[in-house]
């Protein structure tokens, strides 16, 4: 995973919306295009970005494709962000 592809991954409105939706647990690819008004590849497009960003797992159960958040990347993310954080300790 690299910062780049994540960032890429993050700067679509969509992608994020169905990160969103991720949040409350893993949700099968049909659940997730039932929510958009646009076509079943547009919406597996969208998936595979979040899944090559690795922000997403796939996993399959007989005939469906779920997915879920990948949690481990957003920490790393929020860790990497906190270093722009103000330290206290060094205000004057």
């Amino acid at each position: 995973m690299g910062f780049a592809e994540t960032f890429k991954a993050l700067a679509d409105s969509k992608r994020r919306e169905i990160l969103i939706m991720l949040k409350k647990g893993r949700m099968s690819a049909g659940e997730i295009s039932d929510k958009f008004d646009m076509t079943n590849a547009t919406v597996s497009y969208h998936l595979s970005q979040l899944k090559k960003a690795d922000l997403v797992y796939e996993t399959k159960n007989k005939n469906y494709v779920y997915y879920e958040l990948n949690i481990s990347v957003f920490e790393e993310i929020m860790l990497w962000a906190s270093q722009f954080r103000e330290d206290e300790s060094n205000e004057k």
